[in-house]
């Protein structure tokens, strides 16, 4: 059975889909799964053996271009899909797979996709099920999709692409080393405060660790102020990598440290499919429904529910409940690990 699934446009979302391609391979190990989704993704996608073919879906988040979706349907037709299953709720994530002429299309209701989508499962009983628990639930078969029956996400690590990035950077191997991920996409209320991670890190630094400080471009003016603190980018055990790792670098990089903080957000997802044992911090956002998928972690939150906001009441933009979380707390959590 050959399967187009339309993956998700987020960095965590796309590794906790993951679970659902190992249930495909489980349920049907012949299936050919290939996976249409934006570009940053296929250095994700690269490191899943469940998946075949990565297509590029050329088109930003939010746009509809339907005529290109069309074209791009239509290209595919060739490939003769038995099945598609589509991950997100927008109507025009569904439309490549309808233009597609794929018999078979699965996914929720979402965007009143009555006809786009034709194989419909119902999201009646899931309004508290985690995101995996979603995800599986869109697989050849219903049944048995809770948390005890999956398998969670784990990330292929490329050993030789590890040893040349911490070669090139002068990270000493014989040295014990942590990570810490500052950032988080919707703006700074899902952030830990810098000064919190300057904490951390110089506590780090002064027991004899490398501490890396591991983000995208967008991080880059935190992970500056971090190194502000007390001339901590000074010290050649703090290393600050933020804006200078493809995606694929930061997996081979978080495999290799032995301990991770983090905010909610794709590398913590990421950390928890190298198997890396990682210390979570949650404000606004909820670890009920995307949790990272790892047994050795530890989870700070201050709050209850769940918060769709960008920015705090604090006059950064950080959140109430993540200025709560006391960096002895985080201390004494990564000692737990």
């Amino acid at each position: 059975m050959k399967i187009l699934v339309v993956g998700p446009s987020w960095v965590g979302d796309s590794v906790m889909a993951q679970t659902l391609y190992k249930r495909i391979k489980k349920e049907l190990p012949s299936s050919q799964i290939d996976v249409i989704s934006p570009h940053w993704s296929l250095a994700l996608l690269e490191r899943m053996p469940e998946v075949c073919k990565k297509i590029v879906s050329p088109f930003s988040h939010g746009e509809t271009k339907l005529l290109e979706r069309y074209r791009l349907g239509q290209g595919l037709k060739k490939e003769n899909y038995d099945r598609a299953i589509v991950l997100t709720n927008s109507l025009k994530s569904s439309l490549i797979p309808y233009f597609a002429r794929i018999g078979v299309r699965t996914g929720w209701l979402g965007e009143f996709r009555y006809g786009l989508i034709n194989d419909i499962r119902s999201s009646k009983k899931l309004k508290k099920s985690l995101m995996i628990e979603k995800f599986a639930a869109l697989s050849l078969y219903e049944e048995n999709y809770s948390i005890e029956n999956l398998t969670f996400p784990e990330l292929e690590i490329d050993f030789a692409n590890q040893r040349k990035f911490l070669e090139e950077f002068s990270i000493d191997y014989s040295k014990n080393t942590m990570a810490i991920c500052p950032g988080a996409e919707f703006g700074p209320s899902k952030r830990w405060p810098a000064e919190y991670y300057a904490e951390i890190a110089i506590f780090y630094v002064n027991k004899g660790w490398n501490v890396l400080c591991i983000g995208s471009k967008n991080d880059e003016d935190i992970g500056i102020e971090i190194g502000s603190f007390n001339n901590l980018g000074c010290n050649e055990s703090f290393i600050n990598l933020i804006g200078k790792t493809s995606l694929q670098d930061a997996i081979d990089i978080l495999a290799f440290t032995e301990k991770v903080v983090t905010n909610d957000s794709g590398l913590m997802h990421i950390a928890a499919a190298v198997k890396t044992p990682l210390v979570a911090l949650y404000g606004p956002s909820s670890p009920e429904y995307t949790p990272p998928l790892i047994s050795k972690k530890k989870i700070l939150r201050k709050t209850q529910g769940y918060e769709k906001v960008r920015y705090g009441s604090n006059e950064k933009g950080y959140h109430q409940s993540l200025l709560d979380i006391k960096p002895e707390e985080v201390l004494n959590a990564l000692e737990e690990l």
